[in-house]
């Protein structure tokens, strides 16, 4: 659904015509933008000053919780697949991307984290392999996806050229002349498949795409940046952005090496050492993380994509200025935010249910 809008930082031009507005909108006519925007950047500077210890101990702990997942999984991967075992796997790698690494990268401990080498959004898991391993490893490329979340999506909230913009990158499925259970068949086999098929190879070309941006290079013949890039346009050579060796060397390569093949091979190698079938308990391992690894893709798609769809959600038609009070009304109205009262159900949530309370820090000055 698309709700009425303006470029300007007032619904009170001539451009408005609250006729087209419902009943139970009629006041965002009647709103002083520019007072908001002096509310929330007045809140934005409260809470900027207010960050401190309680915050990097908070982070300090979802990160606890996090490694314990990581611990009970990886060491038990080996003796059978179970479903503690993938799911503690799944949850580590959910947890790591949806409350440490957006959280990290959105610059939220930038002002008040004392080790500033590693969580400042310009140190954490970029540069390289290592660091990627060390602090946030998944399908996506983390500077892609600084990119495509931090800058795209949150600067062009809910337009056309917002890349996690559901309604538009579900619309084929959504014009497909075909029975509404097979629609949801597709939606369930993205569930499954959703990072590395859509999200990871996304991320990347928006990645491309800013670095055509920088140089004033031009797009390539008959791209349209808004189109969604998957790994279906990668193998079938139809991706003008990169080719399929770039992506893989790049972009999944080092994730499939290290989480399929370097973190099951202890097994092989101690369960031989202690005189036991080495072969079969990485064959184990490697079940138990492919496992998690679907699972921790529908985890993801539960709580990332349910925050950015709903037709209590608001679409915009045209941009707007950034930190302008329709920027900021924006944020506002295209977000969801639900408290859910205890750590552990927001831990499962990635703490991704606070969406709006997120927005007031993530644009006060020091986050710019």
């Amino acid at each position: 659904m698309c709700k009425p809008q303006q470029t300007n930082d007032t619904f009170k031009s001539s451009t408005t015509d609250s006729s087209l507005l419902a009943k139970d909108e009629e006041w965002i006519s009647k709103l002083d933008l520019q007072a908001f925007a002096a509310d929330v950047k007045q809140l934005g500077d409260a809470l900027e000053k207010g960050q401190g210890v309680k915050d990097v101990n908070h982070l300090n702990k979802m990160i606890l919780w996090s490694n314990i997942c990581a611990a009970v999984g990886l060491l038990s991967m080996w003796y059978s697949v179970n479903p503690l075992t993938i799911f503690c796997i799944s949850t580590w790698t959910c947890t790591r991307w949806t409350m440490i690494a957006h959280h990290t990268c959105h610059g939220g401990y930038d002002k008040c984290h004392p080790n500033k080498s590693r969580w400042n959004r310009f140190r954490f898991a970029l540069g390289t392999v290592w660091r990627r391993a060390c602090d946030w490893m998944d399908w996506m490329l983390p500077e892609a996806w600084n990119v495509e979340h931090n800058n795209r999506h949150h600067y062009c909230l809910s337009e056309v050229e917002d890349p996690d913009l559901v309604e538009n990158n579900l619309k084929d499925v959504r014009e497909l002349e075909a029975p509404l259970f097979v629609k949801y068949l597709m939606v369930f086999g993205a569930m499954l498949t959703w990072k590395f098929y859509y999200y990871s190879p996304n991320t990347y070309k928006e990645l491309k795409l800013a670095r055509l941006r920088r140089t004033n290079q031009p797009l390539p013949s008959g791209v349209e940046p808004s189109d969604a890039v998957t790994l279906k346009c990668i193998a079938l050579g139809t991706n003008p952005f990169y080719s399929f060796s770039e992506f893989v060397s790049v972009v999944i390569g080092p994730y499939m090496l290290i989480r399929f093949l370097l973190m099951p091979m202890p097994c092989y190698y101690i369960g031989n050492y202690l005189g036991m079938d080495g072969t079969a308990m990485f064959n184990t391992a490697l079940y138990n993380l492919l496992l998690a690894d679907i699972l921790t893709n529908v985890h993801s798609f539960i709580i990332v994509v349910t925050n950015h769809a709903g037709n209590d959600m608001y679409r915009f038609r045209d941009g707007c200025k950034p930190f302008s009070g329709s920027f900021f009304l924006r944020q506002v109205l295209a977000s969801a935010d639900f408290d859910m009262g205890t750590d552990g159900v927001d831990f499962m949530h990635g703490w991704l249910n606070y969406q709006i309370g997120e927005f007031s820090t993530l644009f006060c000055k020091s986050c710019i």
